[in-house]
């Protein structure tokens, strides 16, 4: 069996454990198939496993795996000038900071994704790491903050869904009333 074929059989494997919510063999087929990629010269693409295989271990709740699997992939993305990769490997280093209890750190590294990702014109990605970030600012006790976070977050999306509308016309009446 070619290294493609088998590389291909890890990739169908995450992704059907992960539909089935088997997010532990989801990271380890995604694992499986970055070393493949690896072995085979292509950084990019074992990048992009090892970031799949972070987030399958979040889901999994296991925070340390899914640090350890996206430890250095923006760097990777980085020096390809893959931004919007990069931008989403930060992401998820931030998601995995988080779940491990660095969450000063994870501040800084969702504000870093934004900022690549603003760089990159990906609004949608950049809007999502932003809410986590207002999220975290939330439970962290910095409300004033998140709220801006937020606001921020919606700002320059081309095509707002209902929701999105909805949310930064209330996010306005807080801001008003403090005179920002």
């Amino acid at each position: 069996m070619s290294n493609n074929t088998s590389i291909k059989k890890y990739i169908d494997g995450g992704q059907a454990a992960y539909h089935r919510e088997d997010y532990t063999a989801a990271a380890q087929a995604y694992r499986d198939a970055a070393r493949g990629y690896s072995e085979s010269g292509d950084s990019l693409s074992a990048a992009e496993m090892l970031n799949n295989s972070s987030v399958a271990f979040l889901q999994a709740g296991d925070a340390q795996a899914a640090l350890q699997a996206v430890e250095g992939t923006a760097s990777v993305f980085s020096l390809s000038g893959d931004k919007r990769r990069q931008g989403m490997a930060l992401g998820n280093l931030a998601a995995a900071l988080e779940a491990v209890g660095s969450l000063k750190e994870a501040k800084e590294i969702y504000q870093q994704s934004a900022e690549v990702l603003e760089q990159a014109g990906e609004y949608e990605l950049r809007s999502q790491v932003m809410k986590s970030l207002s999220s975290l600012q939330l439970r962290t006790g910095h409300q004033l903050e998140a709220l801006a976070t937020m606001q921020a977050g919606l700002n320059n999306i081309k095509h707002p869904t209902y929701q999105q509308r909805l949310l930064k016309k209330l996010l306005q009446i807080p801001m008003r009333l403090l005179g920002r």
